[in-house]
């Protein structure tokens, strides 16, 4: 893009502020701003106008009435015959190299005050594996146990891409083929003042943040990723994040559910801990199915209960999905929803300083994965032990933190200890004694466990009472 080009479109959208600092940058600066301009789709920028525009009445009234979505309850698929019949079906299409592994890994590890992708962080109990790592080491053991080829696509930023792609360069890709992990960044958005009006954040930077992972749709395709897929044979793309050490990568009983009932979407979901969780909750609108995030919930709504005592929406998304490939390349023609939200965002002033406000001055806006939901035609939430599958690592301490991650995952581990016959020292409050690890290349699950245990060794007793496993 030129200087001319540049000026035209943006006096044509009202944004020709952008070059108000242009005579004073360098060559480097000014080609580094023409960059960022080329990247800006205006479409999207009048989209964030009305947005801006609309009245919260019209958004209440857009909005409409929810009631709770149809889940699978664990109870109602717990059959061993049916569970059996799942796992093989989800399994076959591992086997023929059908499903593809998509990991959201824009984020940096700053809030629990680590410098570099959040995926670089370590979190295993013992090994002190990443947790790239981890999720790399369980798609190398699905491909050992199924004899086939997944491909493992990973969304990054920015902010993170070289970084990230170093970091498994120098791990030598965890063991995993290097032609099968492949790299794509998300898109980025500028944000808005009240005005509308486009916000510098330095004389010759526009300030711009990631544009949500419903952008990874559009990602997808402009990096050639649906292209890969297609050349792959990839039917089935199951849909992870990065902060997640205990998701059973590619389950097959969860594909196989998905494959069975010909869904375009389907979502793992858990009860909730607490009505004010941060979980987006899936729910029916207009009689089609969605996911309501839960920054758009009103406090009615989180508390309001069932006549049994239960919450009414009981059940939250953790970002586990497995989509249609079809379906995703559908999607990517299709302008997904606009979500807002007011932020503090440092600004140039009128003589190019930049001040970083005390208040939200700025509105970013995203987009989410979920929001294809009302667009398929047939959808599933299937419901999962959180305990066993969800602790993810998001913040320095508390909840959501690498103790409690940490805690979640040698629980899991103690529990397949036990499932093996295994009597696992605890402490008087039933929490295991002792630090336990299991690599995913070494056993997936509880069973593999016991295979394995009785293949390779007889544990010693000792050993348990005496050291971390």
């Amino acid at each position: 893009m030129t200087y001319e080009t540049a000026k035209a479109m943006l006096a044509q959208n009202g944004q020709s502020h952008v070059l108000a600092f242009w005579d004073q940058l360098d060559q480097d600066a000014q080609a580094s701003l023409l960059g960022q301009i080329a990247s800006i789709d205006m479409a999207a920028i009048k989209r964030m106008q009305a947005m801006l525009k609309a009245s919260e009445e019209t958004a209440e009234r857009e909005r409409g009435e929810i009631v709770p979505s149809a889940v699978v309850e664990l109870g109602s698929i717990a059959e061993r015959e049916r569970n059996e019949a799942l796992s093989a079906y989800g399994a076959s299409a591992l086997a023929r190299g059908e499903v593809g592994a998509l990991l959201v890994a824009g984020g940096q590890g700053s809030r629990l005050g680590f410098e570099g992708p959040k995926g670089a962080y370590s979190i295993g109990p013992l090994s002190g594996s990443s947790l790239f790592e981890i999720h790399a080491r369980k798609i190398l053991a699905m491909e050992r146990r199924y004899a086939t080829r997944i491909p493992f696509y990973i969304m990054t930023s920015q902010a993170n891409d070289a970084a990230t792609r170093d970091f498994f360069a120098e791990h030598s890709y965890f063991g995993l083929k290097q032609e099968r992990v492949l790299f794509f960044t998300q898109g980025m958005w500028p944000a808005l003042d009240s005005d509308g009006n486009i916000l510098l954040e330095a004389p010759g930077r526009i300030f711009m943040s990631p544009d949500g992972h419903g952008g990874t749709i559009s990602a997808l395709r402009d990096h050639g990723m649906f292209d890969d897929m297609a050349r792959r044979g990839i039917q089935s793309l199951f849909y992870f994040q990065v902060d997640n050490p205990l998701v059973e990568i590619a389950d097959p009983q969860f594909i196989g559910l998905h494959l069975k009932e010909g869904a375009d979407v389907s979502t793992k979901v858990c009860k909730k801990r607490e009505p004010s969780e941060g979980l987006g909750v899936v729910a029916v609108r207009n009689g089609r199915n969605l996911v309501v995030e839960y920054s758009e919930l009103t406090p009615a709504q989180m508390q309001e209960k069932r006549s049994d005592g239960q919450l009414k929406l009981l059940f939250g998304s953790v970002a586990i999905h497995v989509f249609s490939v079809a379906f995703l390349k559908q999607e990517a023609a299709v302008d997904l929803p606009l979500h807002i939200a007011f932020k503090k965002v440092p600004t140039v002033d009128a003589t190019g300083k930049t001040v970083s406000p005390d208040r939200p001055n700025a509105y970013k806006f995203e987009k989410f994965i979920f929001d294809v939901i009302p667009d398929a035609k047939r959808t599933l939430n299937v419901e999962f032990d959180r305990a066993l599958e969800f602790s993810p690592v998001k913040n320095a301490s508390g909840n959501d933190s690498p103790a409690t991650t940490q805690r979640d995952m040698i629980r899991k581990y103690a529990g397949w200890l036990t499932a093996c016959g295994f009597d696992v020292p605890r402490d008087p409050d039933g929490e295991p004694r002792y630090k336990i690890e299991i690599d995913p290349c070494f056993a997936l699950d509880a069973q593999a466990l016991g295979a394995q245990l009785l293949k390779t060794f007889v544990l010693d007793a000792d050993l348990l009472l005496n050291e971390d496993i």
